[in-house]
């Protein structure tokens, strides 16, 4: 059974029109075991050139830059750490994890906060993206299946992709894009 609750997150950006209502299941059970399209919301973000987008379940705050703290010896795609109210909150540059060149900071760059799930645990962290684009309401009908170029490259946090304006936007699974022990990594950077 599904019961949708009103979760309202908030976009810290200036200027930014933004303000965007998500949906979470009160069945935590179902919420859980899916990578379905049941909350159709998907907040669309650019990374150089490309465009992503994720369910706005997993988006807790948009964030305007602000100084982050290195920390040794992290994966090379950690930017490091910032407060965000009394939490310590890791950042990962997407751009890195995803086999990009570094995020270059401009007016558009923000940081979206995420919450990520896995089997025992709700991890919050940022994402570094170039810019937040919109809100999307998603059809699942219009879902393309991604493609399976080979099984050295793990795609597997790709879990549809849409097509506008003869380009296509890459629906992720958050929760499926940070390996287990890179999670672990996380965790204890928060924790410290």
């Amino acid at each position: 059974m599904q019961i949708l609750l009103k979760r309202r997150f908030y976009c810290g950006l200036k200027n930014c029109s933004l303000h965007i209502v998500g949906c979470i299941f009160e069945n935590k059970n179902y919420m859980e075991n899916t990578t379905d399209f049941s909350i159709k919301s998907y907040l669309t973000f650019r990374l150089e050139n490309e465009v992503f987008a994720l369910n706005v379940r997993n988006v807790v705050n948009i964030l305007e830059m602000c100084k982050i703290t290195r920390i040794p010896n992290m994966p090379h795609f950690v930017e490091g750490v910032i407060n965000l109210r009394g939490e310590v909150l890791p950042v990962i540059d997407t751009r890195l994890k995803f086999g990009m060149s570094a995020t270059e900071v401009t007016k558009s760059t923000c940081i979206l906060v995420l919450e990520i799930h896995d089997a025992q645990n709700t991890t919050r962290m940022g994402v570094l993206v170039d810019e937040v684009k919109e809100v999307l309401e998603i059809d699942k009908d219009i879902i393309k299946l991604p493609p399976q170029i080979t099984k050295k490259y793990n795609n597997d946090f790709i879990i549809g992709m849409i097509e506008v304006d003869d380009s296509f936007i890459m629906l992720l699974d958050i929760d499926k894009i940070l390996t287990a022990d890179e999670m672990v990594s996380l965790m204890n950077t928060a924790n410290e």
